[in-house]
């Protein structure tokens, strides 16, 4: 996809070559599939209020090395996002970590290959507890399109910015989730 350079600027991101291009859909999910989970990582997300910034820490449950990271994210549509990311020390971390917004806790569970397909699922926490969204990233526009429903899926709700992480952090679970 190419990315109009006025939409970008619009979007707050004036040098697209520090933009990275996300090409994303999520389902909603009745709950974790019964499938092999590789990896997973409880997630912090902070929604830094008045922006479009987001602090996250990511713990693998395994013990491996913590990623605390900032980003900033603007929509293109409801499959393609601008970000950009900086990675953070735990110092930088905690001296942005109590600037004010709404948080998320979630843990994302990497999910062995479903016809060569890698799939991710969170498992919300808190006031998004019961909440469970699978999200898959593609490398074009033609793989995305090609990527059929996952079979442990509901619907697809990658058109419904209900569902979108800073709206829920602000608004909670979409009625009838």
């Amino acid at each position: 996809m190419d990315i109009d350079p006025d939409l970008a600027r619009e979007l707050g991101f004036p040098k697209l070559k520090y933009a990275y291009v996300e090409r994303e859909r999520r389902w909603l999910c009745a709950r974790l599939p019964d499938v092999e989970v590789v990896s997973a990582d409880a997630i912090t997300d902070l929604y830094i209020e008045g922006s479009r910034l987001r602090l996250r820490e990511a713990r693998p449950l395994d013990g491996g090395p913590v990623m605390r990271s900032l980003g900033r994210k603007g929509d293109v549509d409801a499959a393609h996002r601008l970000i950009t990311s900086i990675y953070l020390s735990e110092a930088e971390f905690a001296l942005l970590a109590g600037l004010p917004g709404r948080r998320i806790e979630k843990v994302r569970h990497r999910l062995a290959p479903i016809d060569g397909r890698t799939f991710g699922v969170d498992v919300f926490a808190g006031a998004l507890r019961g909440l469970v969204l699978s999200e898959k990233e593609f490398d074009s526009d033609a793989e995305m399109a090609a990527c059929p429903h996952p079979p442990f899926a509901l619907r697809e709700v990658t058109d419904d910015p209900r569902y979108a992480g800073g709206w829920l952090a602000l608004h909670g679970p979409p009625p009838g989730t």
